[in-house]
């Protein structure tokens, strides 16, 4: 490793970013590098606005490539380089305002029932209950799930968060019936190496929707993106629906008004609804 790419390393690091992003930053800032044949220490804006039209013309990157690389570069050029020309020389690609992808309660019945395998069943129960992003799901430990106060604790989520959520009923019998037959010991949905890769349930929440015979594309942030929605149809408020998501901005979560369609019924986690069991004060 360079000089250069272990201070970018460990300034990432000191600023508290997810493993993921410090892998995406040091890749896209090594393929800059490399197209250039030279450090990105002897590069600058017009280096960069070159390679921003090889990634739009030659490589034909999507706008959340263009947008990944220069997230990069200006933490490079900003942060560890401490360019002065780093924030107003590299726009970010504008990015086109789609609606998200989101099932019918009926649609995730169909879904959920369409899995047999127990672990499989139980981790995409677990980020359709809890509203979880893949990456928070796959890194879940058995000491999360708090079954005397019904929530699971999401440890260091996006940007370096904890929060709490709710644990559905339907989905605590779920992950009880999953521990007897597989008894996980430190995390909830070990792997091979450590916990279950986020290609792995990437890949099970497809095949699960082509099993189901679902169109759409069942993506783990699908199911994200359907709870919110249904909570939403179901009552709660986009206040509530902000932290459960763990969102920083309102807006963000904001993208769900335009979802709803005008019902609003007794606020209750739908995965009991779906499965046909209503909450109960009183776990065993």
């Amino acid at each position: 490793m360079t000089p250069l790419r272990q201070r970018m390393v460990e300034d990432l690091r000191i600023r508290g970013r997810a493993e993921n992003t410090q892998r995406s930053y040091v890749e896209k800032i090594k393929h800059f590098a490399v197209h250039f044949g030279k450090s990105p220490e002897q590069l600058g804006p017009k280096e960069i606005r070159a390679y921003q039209v090889y990634l739009i013309e030659y490589k034909r990157n999507s706008k959340s490539q263009l947008t990944q690389f220069v997230a990069a570069a200006r933490f490079l050029y900003r942060e560890v380089l401490k360019k002065e020309w780093a924030i107003a020389s590299l726009p970010y690609p504008k990015k086109p305002q789609k609606l998200p992808i989101v099932l019918s309660e009926q649609e995730v019945k169909q879904l959920l029932g369409s899995v047999v395998n127990v672990k499989h069943r139980a981790i995409m129960m677990t980020l359709y209950a809890a509203g979880l992003r893949v990456s928070e799901a796959c890194e879940l430990r058995v000491s999360d799930i708090d079954s005397q106060r019904m929530v699971i604790r999401v440890d260091q989520g996006k940007g370096a968060k904890d929060r709490y959520v709710e644990l559905a009923n339907t989905l605590l019998h779920q992950l009880r019936e999953y521990w007897k037959k597989h008894q996980p010991q430190h995390w909830l949905f070990p792997g091979r190496r450590g916990p279950i890769s986020t290609r792995h349930v990437y890949r099970v929440c497809v095949d699960a929707g082509e099993a189901a015979g679902i169109r759409k594309n069942t993506h783990p942030h699908c199911l994200r993106h359907s709870i919110a929605t249904h909570k939403l149809e179901r009552g709660d408020n986009i206040l509530e629906i902000q932290a459960f998501l763990g969102h920083s901005s309102l807006s963000t979560t904001a993208k769900y008004l335009h979802l709803l369609g005008g019902r609003n019924r007794k606020s209750i986690n739908p995965l009991d609804a779906i499965m046909g069991k209503e909450r109960e004060d009183d776990v065993a």
